[in-house]
């Protein structure tokens, strides 16, 4: 494999600012490597090579100029084809959007162009960010599913057909698909990336998240799309200067956890639950195992009235104009979410407030929460992404949480583990994250 694709991405930036390489020499790289497994994998919903390497010989061109380069100059991003693209189709996974292009870009679309960031195309998604599959396939097992809704972005960095990717995250679609496909998925805060330009499927819980090869790749990609935004008024001010040097320099000192086997661990299949087991005894002095707290039960019954109500608000004029063409899995929730009385819609908003105040007091003795990012490994066929029972919580609470893919279950497939931390602690999580990451080299060495 060419060395430009094991390159971490601060390889790749020094590499371009010290003009070891170009940004056209690693989008060929990349193109080499799409041209040899895209047909198999199916990443792609929008991929035009010709476009990419016009891109990358500007962004070469204005290197040479002389002139300031951002943080993330000349590097290929793939981007989920949720998110508004002038330049290149956003068709959401739905026919219905067949060939449609947004009229501006996302503010995240802008926010990578300022860093000097090149948009690689756009990634397969689930049918409107919910559950009816791509065609995507998981990169380890092309009979098995990547995981979803964020599908094609998960697998494209999976298979080194792109460094870094955007996706999102309603249910488990980032935390999911990063464990069922081996790479790092990181879901920030509630509010600290712009949702403006994006799909909107639930105001009260989508959330932007990232894919890499390791915490400090996903830590330099979230750290250009963090930025209030007046055009989406969840979002925050938040600094996230620090970022990089959390990520290198790590916990202060040597972090305590809580690990939630959680309600669903009977759904975990045996060869995982060594593997979990074997993970949990390997950090025996750092890891303490505890119930979940009973009122988890309530966010799951409370986090399918808010995303069921909201897809039926957001999507009915397709509802009513094409329902033909929306899949069972949409056409069902739409159905669920017109029932649901405001009063029910009322209550599950307000208890996202309440229940992460008794919550987070968790962070007063701990650094994070460790669970299974998912059930086990990729299930075998492509009609199902897999369930987000895992992660559907702290979508819902709005906590910062991240898949690392630090074990194997069946077949010797990926399977991750998922930290949480604490709402807005995302430089000092990520710090932790990364912490973990090196221990447990360690441990597999």
């Amino acid at each position: 494999m060419s060395e430009i694709l094991n390159d971490s991405v601060e390889e790749l930036v020094k590499k371009i600012s010290l003009s070891k390489i170009t940004s056209v020499e690693i989008c060929n790289a990349y193109i080499e490597r799409i041209n040899k497994f895209e047909k198999e994998v199916k990443a792609w919903a929008f991929f035009d090579k010709k476009l990419l390497l016009e891109k990358a010989k500007e962004a070469d061109d204005y290197k040479n100029s002389g002139k300031p380069t951002g943080p993330l100059h000349g590097i290929p991003v793939a981007v989920k084809d949720i998110v508004g693209t002038i330049e290149m189709p956003t068709e959401c996974g739905t026919p219905i959007r067949k060939g449609k292009s947004y009229s501006q870009n996302a503010e995240i679309i802008d926010l990578l162009h300022s860093s000097g960031a090149i948009v690689m195309g756009k990634t397969a998604t689930s049918e409107l960010a919910y559950l009816g599959p791509p065609k995507t396939t998981n990169p380890h097992d092309n009979s098995r599913t990547p995981g979803g809704s964020s599908s094609g972005s998960a697998a494209a960095v999976a298979s080194f057909m792109a460094p870094l990717a955007i996706g999102s995250q309603t249910g488990g679609s980032v935390i999911r698909p990063a464990s069922f496909c081996g790479v790092v998925g990181y879901k920030p805060s509630y509010g600290l990336i712009s949702r403006n330009g994006v799909l909107k499927t639930s105001e009260k819980l989508d959330q932007i998240g990232v894919f890499g090869k390791s915490v400090e790749d996903v830590a330099r990609l979230a750290k250009i799309l963090i930025k209030k935004d007046s055009f989406d008024p969840a979002t925050i001010y938040f600094s996230a200067d620090n970022m990089i040097s959390s990520v290198k320099e790590g916990p202060l000192y040597e972090p305590k956890f809580i690990f939630y086997k959680t309600d669903f661990w009977k759904m975990i299949d045996k060869k995982s639950k060594e593997a979990f087991e074997y993970f949990i005894k390997s950090f025996k002095k750092n890891i303490e195992i505890f119930d979940t707290p009973s009122y988890f039960k309530d966010i799951h019954k409370y986090h399918q009235i808010i995303h069921e109500t909201d897809l039926a608000n957001n999507f009915s004029d397709y509802y009513k104009k094409s329902k033909n063409k929306l899949s069972k899995y949409m056409q069902s929730a739409i159905k669920n979410g017109n029932k649901y009385s405001g009063k029910e819609y009322a209550e599950a908003i307000d208890f996202m407030k309440r229940s992460y105040e008794s919550y987070k007091e968790v962070f007063e003795d701990y650094h994070g929460i460790l669970t299974p990012s998912s059930p086990g490994v990729a299930p075998k066929g492509l009609k199902s992404t897999g369930t987000a029972e895992f992660n559907k919580v702290w979508s819902y609470l709005g906590t910062p949480c991240i898949s690392l893919p630090l074990l194997q279950g069946e077949n010797n497939l990926p399977l991750g583990i998922q930290l949480v931390g604490e709402k807005y602690d995302d430089n000092r999580f990520l710090g932790v994250a990364s912490w973990i990451e090196k221990e447990s080299k360690k441990f597999n060495e």
